[in-house]
């Protein structure tokens, strides 16, 4: 089996929008930054043989704000860019009731069966209440990055870091301490 990094998009990898305390995702490729650290925080957690799964929830799709092409071309250049071995997108919208939207473990749930992960040895670095649902739903570990947005904060994050970084550095020292022989 193996162990995978679940990792929000927008606020995680990425810069979001924060606008009255409220994060949204890049409205474009060219606003499309990745956060500092963010590359050599990936590559630090896959050459410690984690797969690196992105899940993200994209409702400005199904309400017509975003065009799907867009988020489609963010994700290509994070593949491009070998930052992640895949990508788990929900385009609906809170109304639409899918089982793929998070705080639903939908998305990572199908990874896990995809990618023969298991879920009780691996981590989800999220930035919302969603995303610390989701990950604790699917049996993860859990990483709360705390912007202090004006929002839901989440039930009882395992962690609550700082960054991305932050939560890989952690990360990796669980996975050295695992591997020791006491």
């Amino acid at each position: 089996m193996n162990r995978a990094v679940f990792l929000d998009r927008d606020g995680v990898i990425n810069e979001a929008t924060v606008l009255e305390g409220h994060p949204y995702p890049p409205a474009n490729l060219e606003q499309f930054k990745l956060l500092p650290g963010v590359p050599e925080t990936i590559d630090s957690l896959r050459g410690a043989g984690f797969k690196i799964i992105i899940v993200t929830n994209q409702p400005d799709v199904a309400t017509g704000v975003q065009s799907r092409e867009v988020v489609e071309s963010m994700h290509n250049k994070l593949l491009t860019l070998e930052l992640c071995d895949d990508i788990k997108v929900c385009y609906h919208s809170g109304a639409d009731a899918c089982g793929c939207r998070k705080p639903k473990p939908g998305m990572l749930i199908e990874a896990a069966r995809e990618w023969q992960i298991d879920l009780s040895n691996s981590f989800m670095v999220g930035d919302r209440w969603r995303d610390v649902t989701a990950g604790k739903t699917a049996g993860c570990f859990t990483y709360f990055i705390d912007y202090r947005y004006q929002e839901q904060r989440p039930n009882g994050p395992d962690a609550v870091v700082g960054s991305l970084e932050e939560a890989g550095r952690l990360i990796l020292q669980e996975n050295s301490f695992k591997g020791r022989v006491t």
